[in-house]
């Protein structure tokens, strides 16, 4: 298949070591982060403590902007008062509603960030998801064009029940924003992830980095591994957040039409250039299902995809499936 990249040559992992300092060793380091767990490993020279540190700044600065449940973050004030009038945001926040409305119109509407005007109403620790009633009210300020972006970075909500919430694309952000400390500091090889997004940067000890599908059904097991660098990884599973009502695995994927959880699949995982796209791909071709998700990713450049339903039948992107 043409991806995951393909194995270097032997000559030239031989090279790559060889180049490396005699001195140089990897380092880990682990932190909570945006609800979920960060990890970073990476080969340097020095002690990367300072890096770590930098990098759980970074992570916690960006949790402080887009986090809906910190109650002065950017993010929550805007849905606590835009729909008053406009509020005027950090370009930085804007750039990432331009790339949320991006893939809102990409994606015929299945990456929605007002989802949240529905997602708001459940609670996954305690079990407990909106009525009917609640749901129907909820699902009438669902749209993404009820978010209007004005000049000079403002915004504003065209319904006062619409939320937005950029849990589908923060933690993509937040990787990529970490891959570039990295490369500021001059790291070459390394594996950075929160929850369910990654970025290999180069690769490990000569070869590529072996990073794993987790199985969609027991935690304790890998479904496939793929050989990958200098690439993102993001899945999407139904198995994140969840609980069990009534027989049916109510998760935090939602349907932008009715709130509800998506029914059907039980994982998808993108690959692609940076890690903001593969974190939104991954949750609109969950969103979309198997034939319309496939389709989508087919129509991308280098961006693959791989897909597993509830049943455990796997589906691949054209660019890995291998001709026959």
């Amino acid at each position: 298949m043409h991806r995951p990249r393909p194995l270097r040559s032997l000559l030239a992992s031989l090279l790559l070591l060889l180049a490396l300092p005699v001195h140089a060793d990897w380092q880990q380091h682990d932190w909570d982060v945006m609800g979920t767990r960060a990890s970073v490993s990476l080969w340097s020279e020095s002690n990367a403590a300072p890096l770590f540190q930098q990098l759980e700044a970074e992570m916690e600065r960006l949790n402080q902007l887009l986090s809906p449940w910190v109650e002065d973050s950017e993010l929550a004030r805007l849905n606590q008062r835009g729909h008053e009038k406009p509020q005027t945001i950090s370009p930085e926040f804007y750039r990432l509603l331009e790339r949320s409305l991006h893939f809102y119109q990409l994606t015929d509407g299945a990456f929605d960030i007002t989802f949240a005007s529905a997602g708001h109403l459940y609670d996954y620790r305690e079990g407990k998801a909106p009525n009917a009633s609640q749901l129907a009210d909820a699902a009438e300020h669902i749209g993404a064009d009820r978010i209007e972006l004005l000049p000079n970075h403002r915004v504003r909500y065209r319904t006062p029940g619409t939320r937005i919430d950029l849990g589908g694309i923060a933690k993509g952000y937040a990787i990529d924003r970490g891959i570039a400390l990295l490369k500021e500091a001059g790291i070459k090889h390394a594996w950075l992830s929160l929850g369910g997004d990654s970025y290999v940067l180069g690769d490990h000890r000569g070869r590529p980095w072996e990073v794993g599908i987790q199985h969609p059904r027991n935690q304790e097991k890998v479904a496939m591994r793929l050989p990958i660098s200098d690439l993102a990884m993001s899945t999407s599973g139904d198995y994140q957040r969840y609980f069990i009502r009534d027989g049916r695995r109510i998760h935090h994927i939602l349907s932008p039409q009715t709130g509800k959880s998506i029914d059907g699949l039980a994982s998808v995982t993108v690959l692609a250039d940076n890690s903001l796209d593969a974190d939104a791909l991954s949750t609109s071709v969950f969103v979309l299902g198997v034939e319309k998700g496939l389709a989508l990713i087919n129509r991308l450049a280098d961006t693959s995809a791989i897909i597993i339903d509830r049943n455990g039948n796997v589906f691949y992107s054209d660019d890995l499936t291998t001709p026959e």
